[in-house]
């Protein structure tokens, strides 16, 4: 049976939109910068036959409305945790795309309990993975004229924010800060990743496959997948194959979690 669950929820100071649906082990999804739970529908929708999935919108993005004040990562993570204790979760499979994946990076290496696996799509260590990439992503994307920004994601901003569709820009100004100047993870400390990791990106994605790499090289254990024929908006342009992938991934991380587990209480 499958039962949904929509609305806001009190995290920290704001109230987030949320939704939750499915039934089985917890699988929790974070979005990336300047979209909503619009963009990962197709993930959530291969996850749901197996597993309970929640997913809600930070500050700013989707139906949640924007907070005064810059954004960064550590504000993320806290919201995060805090929507885990809302919902009554310890933990959960965390599958984030972008600055969701950056985020499910940070909580692998300081709230290890709270992870009970990782699919990060499309993160980033560094500003630098951008900037040293073959396109200078970010200074394209600020001389971009009104009609040639992401038009899905606005689109979907347009409908959905509460601020309305002019605040967008005001979004898009705070992100493009954020993405210049963070995140600041060094390499050497992935290491301390216990849980398992799935890497993922795609093989024209802003994010270069060798930062993908060393980002899985550098966590013990952790698989790779570079999706052929696709960019960052990869979940959008292969969704059945970028699902079908991450189902599998999580299924073996869960019956993994299950049998040690079982063998502990032996």
């Amino acid at each position: 049976m499958v039962t949904e669950q929509m609305g806001y929820l009190r995290i920290g100071d704001v109230d987030l939109y949320s939704e939750v649906v499915g039934e089985g082990d917890p699988v929790l999804l974070l979005h990336g910068g300047f979209c909503s739970l619009e963009s990962m529908r197709a993930q959530s929708d291969a996850l749901v036959p197996d597993h309970r999935v929640f997913a809600f919108e930070r500050p700013g993005h989707g139906r949640s409305a924007d907070i005064d004040g810059e954004y960064d990562y550590a504000r993320g993570v806290a919201d995060t945790l805090a929507y885990l204790d809302a919902v009554g979760l310890e933990s959960a499979h965390v599958v984030g795309y972008s600055d969701g994946a950056i985020i499910g990076l940070l909580l692998a290496l300081d709230h290890p309990e709270r992870v009970r696996s990782l699919t990060a799509i499309s993160a980033n260590l560094d500003p630098s993975a951008f900037t040293d990439s073959a396109a200078p992503v970010l200074d394209a994307l600020g001389d971009l004229g009104e009609e040639q920004k992401p038009d899905v994601e606005r689109m979907h901003y347009e409908r959905l924010s509460p601020d309305g569709p002019e605040h967008a820009d005001v979004v898009l100004a705070k992100l493009f800060r954020l993405w210049r100047s963070e995140p600041h993870i060094d390499p050497a400390e992935l290491a301390r990743i216990a849980a398992p990791v799935l890497v993922m990106s795609g093989d024209r994605d802003t994010i270069p496959p060798g930062h993908s790499l060393l980002i899985a090289a550098s966590i013990p254990g952790a698989q790779l997948c570079i999706v052929p024929g696709t960019t960052h908006g990869l979940l959008a342009e292969r969704p059945e194959l970028v699902g079908t992938l991450i189902r599998a991934f999580v299924k073996q991380a869960a019956d993994q979690r299950r049998e040690r587990r079982s063998s502990q209480t032996k």
